[in-house]
């Protein structure tokens, strides 16, 4: 695992989006990049904030910010996902959790006194050239959509 710290470049990747393109984050250099990690599509929270970035969605662009969510499920679920909610942003495949595993998000989880690994809602801010301006971990998701907004300046 990569320790991530505020400053320093972030890990850069490659994923497939929804439409099965290849998508590398160092593409997007130049802009404000919000990447996001979520644990699954079409579940209450997942929805929820997802939903809270479509709608925000203007004021970022104003701010030369993309948004870029992440998860572990595969294309087809993404672009249903996207379909259902008129998602406007890109949704990352990262089904083998490398990439949450390089951002520390993939840990250790519990629910009803089952452990299993899973991805810890996260949110990083990068830069326009590459680098960590800001991250939230353990997200809760409201009010996370504005805290972040705040932040991108």
């Amino acid at each position: 695992m990569t320790t991530l710290k505020i400053g320093n470049k972030a890990p850069d990747f490659t994923l497939p989006d929804a439409d099965g393109n290849k998508v590398k984050l160092s593409q997007f250099r130049g802009k404000k990049v919000v990447l996001y990690f979520y644990p699954k599509d079409n579940t209450s929270g997942c929805t929820k904030e997802a939903c809270a970035f479509r709608d925000a969605m203007p004021q970022f662009e104003e701010k030369n910010a993309v948004i870029i969510g992440v998860s572990p499920d595969g294309q087809k679920s993404h672009e249903k996902f996207r379909s259902k909610h008129d998602l406007p942003f890109i949704l990352l495949s990262d089904t083998d959790h490398k990439v949450a595993e390089r951002y520390g998000v993939w840990k250790e989880k519990k629910m009803y006194g089952k452990t299993y690994f899973g991805i810890e809602r996260s949110t990083f801010i990068i830069d326009e050239n590459g680098k960590l301006s800001e991250e939230f971990r353990k997200v809760k998701v409201n009010g996370h959509v504005e805290a972040v907004f705040e932040l991108v300046s």
